[in-house]
């Protein structure tokens, strides 16, 4: 009977060990199935890649949108990428793969000509008009451009692109061009504050 439990207790390490030993087999085959090297180069799924592991330079720039190449409403487009030396993609079996970017989806709406009718024409509404707000251009037609407030304050919308085309849609303005990212923050964001904006007790009695 002792014998019989000395048996089992020297039984239940070596059964721990050999679990130990398959689950870090398996791990392994799942790691090589993932990136696998043969012959110094390494076989892996290139939209997992990070910065500096590729280099995408295939930038094809529509010259009526000024946004790449099939760029959709959801503000993506397919660019193709290379990867580094070396790093050989499962997806095509070589070193190029393709790769979502963001872009701004356009609809022909140029912010040139916006901006320039609003100058020129914005006391009769032609601005509104020609980026779809019908409603906002027949009264400005109507009222002069709200005695020219109304022009003024649409001159400084479009200016800064705070005012777009009606559709939701990007203004065409050159891909390398001063175009405007608007940044705004709500309740889902949230801002860290700086040491420095807050001025300590002895630094106001200086100033």
């Amino acid at each position: 009977m002792q014998d019989s439990l000395t048996h089992q207790h020297h039984r239940g390490p070596r059964r721990w060990y050999t679990l130990g030993l398959v689950v870090v087999v398996v791990l392994a085959v799942v790691g090589l199935a993932e990136c696998v090297s043969v012959g110094g180069e390494y076989y892996t799924n290139c939209s997992s890649l990070l910065p500096g592991q590729y280099l995408c330079t295939d930038y094809s720039i529509d010259p009526l949108t000024q946004q790449p190449r099939g760029c959709t409403k959801t503000g993506r487009a397919k660019i193709i990428c290379n990867s580094a030396p070396g790093i050989i993609c499962t997806e095509t079996n070589n070193g190029t793969f393709e790769r979502e970017i963001p872009c701004k989806y356009t609809n022909g709406y140029s912010y040139e000509t916006a901006l320039l009718l609003s100058v020129f024409l914005g006391m009769f509404g032609v601005d509104r008009i020609y980026l779809g707000y019908y409603a906002i251009g027949l009264a400005k037609f109507c009222t002069l451009g709200f005695l020219f407030l109304g022009q003024l304050i649409d001159i400084i919308l479009i200016a800064t692109q705070t005012v777009g085309p009606a559709d939701g849609s990007h203004y065409v303005i050159s891909y390398f061009g001063a175009g405007i990212e608007v940044i705004r923050m709500d309740n889902m964001t949230y801002r860290m504050p700086q040491e420095d904006w807050v001025m300590t007790g002895a630094q106001n009695k200086e100033l």
